[in-house]
């Protein structure tokens, strides 16, 4: 009896996470659906529920979006489809790798791709020192997934003066979206050895620059995640125990 309850509820959840796509609006389904979207992205769909990402984000047409941290631009072409033609999504990392060896030059980085790319037009790639981050225009979102920890672990970043200025780069009202992988309260390194963070410290540090914490989705929790390994040991990105964090800039 007790299997067969645990099927059902499993079921159940199947089912309800199926309404929640099916229910995203037709911008939302059609970003996630877009063919210019990368194989090795849409393989990660299962896990990384961009759909319902999307819906708890707000993300609207029309909106300026910021990508912190892009990556290889996973969320980045989901924004562009998402914000339409009448939106920005402003790609932002930190100053492209130098150039030590001509003859090996380091391969392009994935948002200057995506940003040179006629499908994404409204994609924007911006390099800056994290400790001077800047955006050209106020922002309806700025988004930040599974690398806030690694901010922690960039060489005299003040991590208050740059939660700081995500705040003064976003509109009155707008929103701070923090997805990572969760940690075990206590350990201070725990960012750079197993590249995971403690979510009261981001929701201690966020909200310390102003920003009022508006809530939490639960859609990426994995209660088979004890917190003790590092991403990759025993755990893709994709499958650890992750937080998501909705905070807004007071109007």
């Amino acid at each position: 009896m007790t299997s067969k309850l645990m099927l059902a509820a499993a079921a159940a959840a199947i089912l309800t996470a199926g309404a929640a796509v099916a229910a995203a609006p037709a911008y939302v389904t059609a970003a996630v659906a877009d063919k210019g979207r990368p194989d090795a992205d849409t393989k990660r769909d299962v896990n990384r529920k961009p759909a319902e990402m999307l819906e708890f984000a707000g993300v609207k047409p029309g909106m300026v979006v910021v990508d912190l941290i892009p990556g290889g631009g996973y969320f980045t072409r989901i924004f562009s489809k998402a914000v339409g033609p009448k939106g920005v999504v402003y790609a932002v990392s930190g100053p492209p790798r130098p150039v030590t060896d001509p003859a090996k030059p380091p391969p392009t980085p994935a948002q200057d791709l995506i940003a040179a790319d006629p499908n994404y037009a409204n994609v924007k790639s911006i390099h800056v020192p994290f400790a001077a981050l800047a955006i050209p225009a106020k922002a309806d979102l700025v988004w930040t997934s599974q690398n806030y920890h690694d901010l922690h672990n960039v060489p005299n970043l003040d991590m208050a003066a740059f939660d700081k200025a995500v705040y003064d780069a976003l509109k009155p009202g707008g929103e701070f979206i923090v997805l990572d992988h969760v940690a075990a309260p206590g350990d201070p390194k725990v960012t750079s050895t197993l590249h995971r963070i403690d979510p009261a410290v981001v929701k201690q540090e966020v909200t310390a620059a102003g920003f009022k914490f508006e809530g939490e989705s639960t859609v990426l929790k994995n209660p088979a995640d004890d917190h003790t390994k590092g991403i990759r040991d025993g755990f893709s990105q994709g499958q650890t125990d992750q937080f998501i964090y909705k905070f807004r800039k007071p109007k």
